[in-house]
């Protein structure tokens, strides 16, 4: 038991020796970042990116990421490390993203390209080895993108991964795996997972219908046949509709002028529908035919999908309607309990504090619009107490001209002969 322990213990320490880091970006040194990040020029009007925390956060310095600033721009921004090939060990991507202007249009993804990228001309048609993260628009599209190239042409994923649309930050992770398996975590979680032969179309099917099989001219594939023995009773057929017999012509009803009288027609209570015969098992079934599949000609395995060889640069290459997505603690790495660990670290410190901020700012937004409501309520009523102080003199002198046109009508109220 010793000496199996002592293995194992030698194989995690060089298992963790061989361990690479090759890119991790947290912007804990202000402004520095912007000699580490380069923005593209082949267009003019690029959205600009500030560092900052953000409206609320979980540590004013540890969550400073890049945000966006502008409304309805393209952005395009990247940072280049030494370049590296993944072949034969797994292929860790890693960042976090806060929508805190609750996103209604925009992306949240990454782009990792090949090192010999032109930096400062990345566009939305620059080539790229991988394209992953969270992409919103309206309430169709809400998914996490896990895109591949392979062979020079783009290929989604077929499965769909649905992402955080909240305004809290959120940790996304890609696990590729040489053996040909891909992992996907949100707040280091999996939400999804499997093979990237069976996930992706890289490679034509396996198998495909045999060209030259056609189904027999004899193969019967109705499971019920009409009975044969059974037929229609001769008494079946009645109209489906007949005169009323208690309708009578009107008296004033003149043929001339109003045509031939005709009663109405009412359901014939008499009526079947129409006739089917009862069905029965087909005694010639002979199931559902199925297409025969032979080896696809055109299939060629291939062990190293997985595989980029020149990886070195990640770039944020994106659209965004209404501004202010933040990204953060961006990490490329092969060891996936490192990322777990450093996932932990950073967005598992703060995303507590972080939710607990915006509670606070959310109950203090609640009670000053409860105030204000209460304020203009207030003042409403004031301005209707004004209003009927402003009434009460006329009400006073309509009151003191009924006596008046009393007195003056006294005269004219006494009989004739006391005048």
């Amino acid at each position: 038991m010793r000496i199996a322990a002592v293995v194992c213990f030698i194989y995690a320490l060089a298992f963790t020796a061989h361990a690479d880091v090759y890119f991790k970006e947290q912007f804990l040194d202000g402004d520095g970042w912007k000699s580490r990040w380069v923005e593209s020029k082949h267009k003019s009007d690029y959205g600009q990116w500030k560092l900052t925390s953000g409206k609320f956060y979980g540590d004013v310095e540890l969550d400073k990421g890049l945000q966006t600033s502008q409304d309805a721009r393209f952005y395009a921004l990247s940072s280049r490390f030494d370049s590296f090939s993944n072949e034969g060990k797994p292929l860790v991507i890693q960042f976090t993203v806060k929508h805190e202007q609750k996103i209604d249009c925009g992306g949240g993804y990454v782009k990792i390209f090949p090192a010999d990228l032109d930096q400062t001309d990345i566009h939305g048609e620059s080539q790229y080895y991988i394209m992953f993260g969270p992409d919103v628009c309206g309430y169709s599209t809400k998914k996490v993108h896990v895109i591949f190239n392979y062979k020079g042409k783009n290929h989604l994923i077929k499965k769909d991964i649905k992402c955080k649309d909240d305004e809290l930050t959120h940790l996304y992770t890609l696990i590729l795996r040489p053996d040909q398996t891909y992992e996907v975590k949100i707040d280091n979680e999996k939400v999804e997972s499997g093979s990237l032969e069976e996930d992706w179309d890289f490679l034509p099917p396996k198998k495909i219908k045999d060209p030259e099989a056609k189904k027999p001219e004899d193969w019967d594939d109705q499971a019920k046949i009409d009975n044969p023995e059974e037929t229609k009773p001769e008494d079946w057929d009645k109209p489906e509709n007949i005169p009323d017999s208690d309708a009578k012509k009107p008296d004033d009803w003149d043929e001339d002028m109003d045509g031939e009288w005709e009663p109405a027609m009412i359901p014939n209570p008499e009526y079947k529908g129409e006739w089917k015969p009862k069905q029965i098992d087909n005694p010639n079934y002979k199931g559902t035919w199925i297409h025969p599949e032979i080896d696809n000609p055109e299939y060629t395995p291939d062990d190293s999908i997985y595989k980029f060889d020149n990886v070195g640069v990640l770039g944020l290459d994106l659209w965004q309607v209404k501004t202010g997505t933040i990204f953060d603690n961006f990490l490329i790495t092969d060891d996936v309990e490192e990322a777990e660990k450093f996932g932990t670290e950073t967005w598992g410190a703060t995303k507590g504090p972080e939710k607990k901020m915006k509670d606070q700012q959310e109950e203090e937004e609640r009670k000053k619009r409860e105030e204000g409501e209460k304020s203009k309520k207030d003042d409403d009523n004031e301005e209707d107490e004004e209003d009927g102080d402003e009434d009460e003199p006329e009400e006073e002198e309509h009151t003191e001209e009924p006596p008046e046109e009393e007195e003056e009508g006294e005269d004219d109220a006494l009989p004739k002969d006391e005048l």
